[in-house]
């Protein structure tokens, strides 16, 4: 098959995360497999317009939001004939937010992929941008999908589908994957100090000043670091409010590391913090748990609730001051936390890239076969 992905971002774009690494991985194993895969994305300058990455052909084009009529552009081409989007046999539409209506444009199949609903998120865009971007996820989107599959991530956010009148007969739950931790790795020594970590964009909605604010509260009793790893725009904000809290000297913002460096920090603590105020799955949580690190973070952010076994592999919470609360218990009270770990740790092995990918590849294959 040729398959097309259209998403607003990839992983080299500087505010990537973790939907972008969920579509490539699928590509890579699609590629693997024999099939074709274009990833239509936005340029931006730390990568080419155009690139061929693990086997992905990646077209970039537009910014923001030119990104979105460069595409339909594109399709219309390829529906014509011309371009390299003609002969397209399944399209990936990626909803982050908004979709790339890429039904109104092609007379392909198409999957729509979204990670969870974005509610909570879209006031960051400004009254009017988050007005409008609400009414093209809730009402536009699913009147334009209304017969097509849709691949989420979680539960909870196939629920949030539901709810925005989806019909849960044509949703699919394809969880994340993960990477194998690296086995060689230089590790960090015991000091004595107490490390937490959170692993996550820096963007307003992941609220990491909530994690900030537990080292703040424990600081007076307990020797305590917060390890942040990760980058985007929100990060001098981040700066500046440890620096309000006094705590800038006990929390260290990593920015984007290797992968060797990411998983020695994240062995060397004892909790993962994520006080997201949405999440989709939270792939954080299983990398974390690859170590035996439990996860702390907070129920109304939908995506945890299948992340997180509540009371098995992490603990969830329902407000900051509960945040505090769980992470000082977990931290003063060891064999509890150790056998959060050990089981979380156990569940990390259930996912894997290739199992997504084999369910992923399985959908596309049943929706772009003929129909008798």
């Amino acid at each position: 098959m040729k398959i097309l992905f259209l998403c607003w971002r990839d992983t080299t774009h500087p505010q990537g995360g973790g939907s972008e690494r969920y579509l490539e991985r699928v590509g890579e194993y699609l590629v693997q497999h024999g099939h074709e895969v274009i990833y239509r994305t936005a340029a931006h300058d730390a990568a080419p317009r155009r690139q061929v990455r693990d086997g992905l052909r990646f077209s970039r084009a537009g910014g923001k939001f030119t990104v979105y009529p460069r595409a339909w552009a594109a399709l219309l081409a390829g529906r014509l004939g011309m371009g390299p989007l003609r002969g397209i046999d399944v399209i990936v539409d990626t909803q982050n937010g908004i979709p790339f209506f890429a039904r109104l444009f092609s007379d392909r199949p198409t999957v729509l992929l979204t990670h969870h609903c974005h509610r909570e998120q879209w006031p960051v865009a400004g009254p009017l941008l988050s007005r409008v971007g609400w009414f093209l996820e809730r009402r536009i989107a699913p009147g334009v999908y209304r017969s097509s599959p849709y691949v989420t991530v979680s539960e909870p956010s196939a629920g949030e589908l539901v709810e925005l009148g989806v019909d849960a007969d044509s949703i699919r739950i394809i969880r994340n994957g993960i990477d194998p931790a690296p086995v060689d790795f230089a590790r960090y020594p015991d000091t004595g100090t107490t490390h937490l970590v959170t692993l996550s964009r820096l963007v307003p909605h992941k609220q990491i000043e909530h994690a900030m604010d537990v080292v703040a509260a424990l600081a007076p009793t307990h020797d305590v670091v917060l390890d942040v790893i990760g980058s985007g725009w929100w990060e001098q904000r981040l700066r500046d409010y440890a620096v309000s809290l006094g705590v800038a000297d006990r929390v260290v913002l990593h920015g984007q590391v290797s992968e060797e460096h990411k998983h020695a920090l994240l062995a060397r603590s004892v909790l993962h913090l994520m006080p997201s105020r949405k999440e989709g799955w939270g792939l954080a949580v299983i990398e974390a748990a690859q170590h035996g690190v439990p996860t702390v973070g907070y129920r109304s952010s939908a995506g945890l609730n299948d992340s997180v076994i509540d009371g098995v592999t992490g603990t969830l919470v329902d407000d900051k001051a509960a945040l505090i609360r769980a992470t000082a218990d977990l931290i003063d009270t060891p064999t509890r936390r150790i056998r959060l770990g050990t089981a979380a740790e156990k569940r990390a092995t259930a996912f894997s890239w290739t199992l997504t990918g084999e369910q992923f590849a399985e959908l596309l294959e049943f929706v772009a076969a003929p129909r008798g």
